[in-house]
């Protein structure tokens, strides 16, 4: 279970400001390094690492991933770990703020987000070099921001990058699916080596960093190398998953992981070093995506990329590092607004007041065998996608989680779903008339925290997409 807590109202920018000197960080003499390497659209089970000791499902019964195997075998890997949105841009925005979508409003790609303050001082990079100045920050890869990444101050980066920079055809659906050969398929090799060129930088002038790899794969379109989808074409396809094409370039990503974790080893950095291994979102369901099918790729997960099913926003979670118990588990439901808290925690930073954010540190987790509770300022993971899409579900819906229960709510009518995903992570079972008090209770911590935050309201005919959000004027 998770303890959620509310903290008094103190903003977190206080404890950094030239006035609260009894509140400074603890420096540690030797700052933990951090790596995040953040795969595009990869599912759950969208590795051959099992995520869940007792979902023999919860891992790839085709795509074969050895190099994320061994450093899960090193780390902890967190079962019912979520991010933020079930599309790429509101997660990635959640990462580096350690807010939800819904706080942020920034619920889906293709928004204009003039309403969000880019320059706060409250980011990973920004808050690092608060603790240690010596931190060097870099991000490589898909970005999916909107400002540089000099303004969340990262030292080093590839500047504003997107799907296209990483080869996306988003005028023709059924080309995405097809194989494309490449020796360096989605830049997967190129931005390995963007990384480990700074990691080598960072080692030999003996300097702290903070590095995040936001890899193009395994978006489509689907690009991988000839050898590897050649060793596909002749391995058995698995019941769910049995795309050539997507199972070599899942190969691929590994092969560009381990190139990076080698160098890590081989420069003497794992010792102080963290590294997370996680994607964006969940997998597309289905090759290529339609609105209706029986069993997709995500299963036992239900439906996946675009919707907050569970197939959607539940991600595979890897974490290694100091203190961090080899090959366990942690069952322990986390989030991506949950990184920033964390990050900071691990570099010495002492706790912190959360009004401003709505993620909680983990860290006590990692050093006590995956056991453990996290304090947060709201209660419940969040997720919020107030707009019909026309791939998905194609109706606006938001979703709570609070302990095992997951509650999701439509706004055309304002139909209620109830999940033990403890018991039921298909989400075949719903509970809604047998369990109304549990309903309720979750329905109304949900909209609170709606109301609360202001988040964007769903109407009819709303798309949230290009205009300033001030002149769609509907908010909770």
């Amino acid at each position: 279970m998770i303890i959620y807590k509310k903290f008094i109202s103190l903003s977190i920018l206080a404890l950094f400001s030239s006035g609260c000197k009894s509140q400074k960080f603890t420096l540690n003499n030797k700052s933990p390094n951090f790596i995040v390497i953040l795969a595009d659209d990869q599912g759950w089970n969208g590795t051959s690492v099992q995520m869940n000791d007792n979902e023999v499902q919860s891992k790839s019964d085709y795509h074969q991933t050895p190099n994320i195997e061994a450093l899960s075998k090193k780390g902890m890997r967190f079962s019912s770990a979520y991010a933020s949105a079930p599309v790429c841009s509101p997660s990635r925005y959640s990462i580096q703020f350690g807010q939800t979508p819904a706080r942020l409003k920034m619920i889906r790609v293709g928004m204009n987000t003039n309403h969000i303050n880019h320059q706060t001082p409250l980011t990973i990079p920004k808050l690092l070099k608060k603790i240690n100045s010596s931190y060097v920050t870099a991000h490589f890869g898909k970005w999916g921001i909107d400002v540089d990444p000099s303004i969340f101050g990262y030292d080093q980066s590839d500047g504003i990058t997107g799907n296209k920079d990483g080869v996306f055809n988003h005028k023709s659906n059924k080309k995405q699916w097809k194989n494309t050969i490449s020796d360096d398929p989605k830049k997967i090799f190129s931005t390995t080596q963007s990384a480990i060129n700074f990691i080598e930088s960072q080692a030999k002038s003996k300097t702290p960093f903070f590095l995040q790899v936001s890899h193009y794969a395994v978006h489509s379109d689907i690009m991988m190398r000839k050898e590897t989808l050649k060793k596909y074409l002749n391995v058995e396809k698995g019941k769910y998953q049995n795309h050539a094409g997507f199972a070599a370039m899942t190969e691929d990503l590994d092969s560009g992981v381990g190139l990076l974790l080698d160098r890590i080893k081989e420069l003497g950095l794992e010792s102080n070093t963290y590294i997370i291994y996680t994607s964006d979102n969940g997998a597309v369901p289905i090759m290529p995506p339609k609105s209706k099918y029986t069993h997709g790729s995500n299963y036992p997960l239900s439906r996946g990329k675009w919707d907050a099913m569970e197939g959607g926003i539940r991600v595979p979670f890897i974490i290694s590092g100091p203190e961090i118990m080899a090959g366990s588990e942690s069952k322990t439901p986390i989030s991506f607004s949950d990184l920033l808290p964390t990050i900071v925690e691990l570099a010495g930073g002492t706790s912190f007041d959360q009004t401003n954010l709505d993620g909680g540190s983990f860290k006590n987790i990692l050093s006590n065998r995956g056991i453990g509770t996290i304090n947060r300022f709201s209660e419940g993971l969040i997720f919020h996608v107030p707009y019909e899409n026309g791939i998905a579900l194609k109706r606006a819906h938001s979703a709570i989680i609070i302990d095992s229960f997951k509650l999701i709510k439509f706004y055309d009518n304002n139909e209620l779903f109830l999940f033990n995903i403890d018991d039921d992570i298909s989400e075949d079972n719903n509970l809604a008339l047998l369990l109304p008090d549990k309903l309720n209770k979750l329905e109304d911590a949900l909209d609170s925290y709606l109301h609360m935050v202001k988040a964007p309201r769903w109407k009819p005919g709303v798309s949230w997409k290009n205009k300033s959000i001030e002149l769609f004027n509907s908010y909770h």
